[in-house]
């Protein structure tokens, strides 16, 4: 992949010019190209993962990590600071501010993102999941909410676009059959096909499957189906040969003949070994392939300039050479027109830090805080194998509880208590230092443990309320002269009522399949809260939604249905921070589906 790094690209006036080379700015990137505009990509982290030898580099960088997190492989840019989930150490928002994010609670922050090219779609599980109908219409309040300014059938041609774009592997009838149980017939087009089948499931799966056979549960007074399916996902599996014009999975950046298929290598997060999980980088190859992208790396945009008649004429960006020092140029770049596609968060930064947006610049920030129940199964079910999700259970993703509590999904596990409880290395330690083992014991009752660990995690639903929000802090700047985004982050009791929905329901499972609940959320740490007597802990999805949210209403949202500014017509925001609500779907195909829908409006503002 061809690109530029520090460069000035002041010396031509480009179509559109974008901020961000993760998957909305890629994906976009993509679609103006192939519709023969010329579009420059500015991306403020560093290129390491654009080409193969970059991406083994990072692979090497995991395998050597002690800590297994998200942003283990990818090396620390300085100038582009970006948040670490292991800066978050309690509630207290003074020690949680040491990282990058200035945390002001009530509950911290957990998620973090990945600020080079390629976005967070380099450490995402891959999870490709469409909203529902009802989580268009569930926060039509227009006293207190930006309402969406459009319904899930406009966006249902969108959402097969991006299953195309991303190659998401998924079984039709299981996800027709989901939405008749949801209550929401016609979800999926009796005709519709995904590009692969789905990724076979796993052993786990399949022992939830059995045992949940029938079963049912109570919420509101209201019955409700529990039911395992497969998930949609976005990593290559067999070409389906019923889809329209056949699919060809995209392989490994610098050499497509690996990554056709995924292998089961047991680490989607935070690094596919051999990239056939999806990544941004193969919408960015693509777009500048066409000869009509160019991608300029180490360019940090810093502000948004306009003029008086509500233009903007310019981004500002500051160019530095080595990561490791803030020395820069600052160069300008132009466009007849400009789209933010950073992070949800360095959207509203950079919005913020230009003065730019209207007064709900920063709104409704959002996140699926993800309540963790774990086990240990009465059989072995062969854990640790295979992509880390490979079937949930959805059924409680909808329903008039909403009214009440938040709705969830649950995510079965394949790798055990390792979220949980940091296992296998902590089973491990338990046996030789608290048990005593050592030996052939020691193996056998490793393996023993290990193959019977079971885990769910139950993803809850935030409603988009202003109190959660970003701001920056213009005093406290990174090495390039940028302020730090400050979070205020707090979860409301509608959450909570719903992990307390969420915690009997994970028993009930439980007691049904004869697995012994180890759940424990009583020792102090991050996330840890207290709701009518009983303890839960969340941990961070990584779904950062919200900022800079659509809407038909400029008080009370920053964009309108087709993704553009309200206060000036020629920029325009893409991504996780246009999302109004988020629903419990994980938020990327979303994400995806609405930049090609903003694709489509700057194509035909550009044609005017």
């Amino acid at each position: 992949m061809k690109f530029d790094i520090a460069a000035d690209a002041g010396d031509q006036i480009y179509d559109v010019v974008i901020v961000g080379a993760g998957i909305a700015g890629s994906i976009l990137a993509k679609a103006l190209a192939e519709c023969h505009w010329r579009v420059l990509v500015l991306e403020g982290g560093t290129s390491q993962s654009l080409t193969l030898d970059g991406y083994l580099d990072n692979l090497e960088r995991y395998y050597a990590a002690d800590a297994k997190v998200p942003n283990a492989p990818y090396k620390l840019n300085p100038n582009t600071p970006q948040p670490d989930v292991l800066a978050v150490r309690g509630n207290d928002p003074v020690a949680n501010s040491l990282g990058y994010l200035i945390q002001k609670g009530p509950l911290p922050f957990r998620s973090d993102y990945v600020r080079q090219g390629g976005g967070t779609t380099l450490h995402w599980l891959g999870s490709c999941i469409r909203m529902l109908p009802q989580d268009f219409t569930l926060w039509d309040d227009p006293k207190r909410f930006a309402r969406w300014p459009l319904r899930y059938e406009d966006l249902k041609p969108y959402y097969a676009r991006a299953e195309r774009e991303i190659g998401v592997a998924a079984d039709s009838d299981d996800q027709r059959q989901l939405g008749e149980w949801l209550g929401e017939p016609g979800w999926i087009p009796d005709d519709y096909e995904f590009p692969m089948r789905r990724i076979p499931p796993s052993h786990i799966d399949g022992f939830f499957e059995e045992g949940l056979a029938g079963a049912e549960t109570e919420l509101d007074g209201a019955t409700y189906p529990v039911r395992v399916t497969s998930t949609p996902q976005g990593r290559n599996s067999i070409p389906n040969p019923a889809y329209p014009g056949g699919y060809d999975p995209i392989g490994a950046i610098g050499n497509p003949d690996i990554g056709q298929r995924c292998q089961g290598n047991s680490s989607c997060v935070p690094i596919c070994p051999v990239q056939a999980k999806y990544n941004a980088t193969k919408s960015l190859a693509a777009a500048v392939a066409t000869g009509r992208v160019r991608v300029v790396a180490h360019a940090a945009v810093s502000t948004v300039l306009t003029s008086a008649n509500g233009r903007v004429t310019g981004l500002a960006y500051k160019a530095y050479d080595d990561p490791g020092e803030p020395a820069h140029r600052t160069f300008i770049a132009r466009a007849r027109h400009y789209v933010l596609a950073a992070h949800a968060i360095e959207n509203a930064k950079l919005l913020l830090a230009s003065n730019l947006g209207g007064p709900a610049v920063g709104w409704y920030l959002m996140d699926h805080p993800v309540m963790l129940t774990w086990g240990s199964a009465p059989q072995p079910l062969g854990t640790f194998r295979g992509p880390a999700s490979t079937s949930g259970i959805e059924t409680l993703r909808s329903g008039a509880f909403r009214t009440a509590h938040s709705a969830f999904r649950i995510e079965i596990d394949n790798w055990g208590w390792n979220w949980a409880t940091g296992a296998p290395s902590s089973t491990i330690v338990d046996l030789v230092w608290n048990q005593g083992l050592s030996g052939r014991e020691l193996r056998q009752r490793m393996f023993d443990l290990t193959q019977r660990q079971v885990r769910l995690g139950f993803l809850m639903e935030v409603p988009p309320i202003p109190e959660n929000c970003i701001k920056i802090d213009r005093g406290a700047l990174d090495p390039l002269g940028n302020p730090r985004p400050v979070v205020h982050f707090d979860l409301p009791d509608y959450t909570r009522r719903g992990m307390q929905a969420a915690r009997q329901l994970s028993r009930i499972i439980f007691a049904r399949l004869n697995i012994d609940d180890h759940t424990d959320f009583s020792p102090l740490g991050p996330g840890q809260l207290s709701f009518e007597g009983e303890d839960y802990v969340y941990q961070g999805a990584g779904h950062v939604i919200g900022g800079h949210v659509m809407g038909d209403d400029p008080r009370l949202s920053v964009v309108d249905a087709d993704s553009r500014v309200w206060d000036h017509r020629n920029l325009w925001l893409v991504g996780c921070g246009n999302m109004a609500s988020e629903g419990t779907s994980n938020p990327t195909l979303t994400l995806a589906a609405l930049t090609l829908r903003a694709a489509d409006a700057i194509d035909a503002e550009l044609r005017q």
